[in-house]
């Protein structure tokens, strides 16, 4: 048996909030977690509209039901959620929402002035914002890592040169049971490997967006 590769064209759907002019100071984008989907996520973001941010969530490229066959036929249940990648083809997976998410910000940004651009990613979104911003193809200011850690594989010597200088910020519940005691000793080791500190800040709550607390983090 063989493996065979080919390239072609994919349609792939994304979500924005307010509207992006030559006025427009602060552009996010806000990547989601495992299982969800943009048009839902995107609106924990509806707050900052309100503060002149203009929002874009893409969407993991990969759908299927969040239930089993038994549970959808028993409940009638059909929810969809979306993911970034899994272990099967990860490469690849990888290669692919590196260039889907770089065609939307090329999309998007090329025709105006480049506002201040956040990379925002949410629990397994995180990863995948790790991934793509140290791809070296997006410009950005500001980089947040909500309920998620560095990927394990991430480039360290792209990640020391490129967050050199960048607002790298973390946020975590405090109630957060994805976020246990290991896991934040693997982010300080991950950290530690591109010679970083992050902004830590915490709030009472679980795996969740904070509106007060993503509010803050517009003016940081």
């Amino acid at each position: 048996m063989k493996e065979q590769r080919l390239h072609f064209d994919f349609e792939a759907r994304y979500y924005t909030l307010g509207e992006l002019t030559k006025d427009t100071k602060q552009v996010w984008f806000v990547l989601h977690g495992y299982g969800q989907l943009a048009k839902y996520f995107i609106k924990k973001f509806e707050t900052l509209e309100h503060k002149g941010v203009y929002v874009i969530a893409p969407e993991g490229l990969s759908h299927f039901y969040l239930e089993d066959i038994p549970t959808r036929v028993s409940s009638g249940s059909n929810r969809v959620g979306a993911t970034w990648m899994t272990r099967e083809n990860r490469e690849m997976d990888i290669q692919n929402y590196i260039s889907y998410l770089q065609s939307i910000y090329d999309l998007e940004l090329n025709q105006i002035d480049k506002p201040s651009v956040s990379i925002f990613g949410f629990s397994q979104g995180g990863a995948t914002a790790t991934r793509w911003a140290l791809s070296g193809k997006p410009h950005f200011n500001k980089f947040i890592l909500w309920a998620g850690v560095f990927p394990p594989d991430m480039n360290f010597e792209s990640g020391k040169k490129i967050l050199k200088g960048k607002k790298v910020i973390t946020v975590y519940g405090d109630n957060d049971p994805f976020v246990t005691p290991e896991r934040m000793k693997e982010m300080e080791y991950l950290s530690s490997k591109i010679e970083l500190t992050p902004k830590k800040i915490t709030f009472h709550g679980k795996h969740e967006i904070d509106d007060k607390t993503l509010l803050s983090l517009v003016d940081l």
